[in-house]
């Protein structure tokens, strides 16, 4: 059973959340603000943290950035009732992994917090096997039938990413600021470049395929 820690000083939302996670499996941990889910974290082992941003005596970015610091790269989804582009973005920068805007809906937060447990699993691993084709994370490389293929950075973040989540719609919007550095200058049809490239370098192999959802971004689709 995965084991969540709950960090938020509403305590009604504080109940609902444990009460959402314990329907569907999950060990809820409640702390009422960041000093507290420390003291927890320093006893306990946890898989995965939600996190208020606006909490007393400790908010969640000084929370975030204390624990990215100290070396600890435990999934943070952080939760706020502020939905501005600023908010996002120093969330994102001090070390957040997902970001979701109250009211939480409670199907949604379970999806990614799925999705955020799968990707924590295989970064532990750091390694992912697709068919035939396996990608090492470490070394950017994927080992195909053929032999090695290295790949430039943002490349094989972009393939490693799609393929982590086969059949998941990405928007280039999601995909630019996940793997593109926030502040950069690139506009979304960067995306477009690298899906083309990657496309190429694996169009011999039929154990995957990039497709393009209209009007949306990409997806993986896995070949049996």
């Amino acid at each position: 059973m995965f084991r969540i820690l709950i960090a938020e000083d509403d305590k009604n939302a504080r109940r609902l959340m444990a009460a959402v996670l314990t329907r569907y499996g999950y060990e809820p941990i409640c702390a009422e603000n960041g000093e507290e889910a420390l003291e927890i974290l320093d006893h306990k082992h946890v898989d995965l943290i939600i996190l208020d941003v606006m909490m007393p005596r400790m908010d969640g970015y000084e929370f975030t950035n204390t624990l990215r610091t100290s070396g600890n790269n435990i999934p943070i989804l952080m939760v706020t009732a502020r939905e501005t582009q600023e908010d996002k973005k120093r969330g994102f920068i001090i070390g957040a992994d997902d970001y979701m805007v109250k009211p939480v809906d409670e199907e949604e937060m379970i999806l990614r917090i799925a999705a955020l447990l799968r990707r924590s699993q295989i970064a532990g691993e750091r390694k992912l096997t697709v068919g035939q084709i396996t990608l090492y994370y470490d070394s950017l490389s994927v080992q195909t039938p053929d032999g090695v293929v290295e790949l430039p950075q943002k490349e094989f973040l972009l393939l490693f990413k799609l393929l982590s989540y086969p059949n998941k719609i990405y928007t280039r919007r999601q995909l630019m600021d996940e793997i593109w550095d926030m502040d950069s200058e690139s506009d979304e049809r960067t995306v477009d470049v690298h899906v083309s490239r990657v496309r190429e370098r694996f169009r011999a192999y039929s154990d995957f395929e990039i497709v393009t959802v209209r009007g949306l971004g990409y997806k993986a689709v896995l070949q049996r």
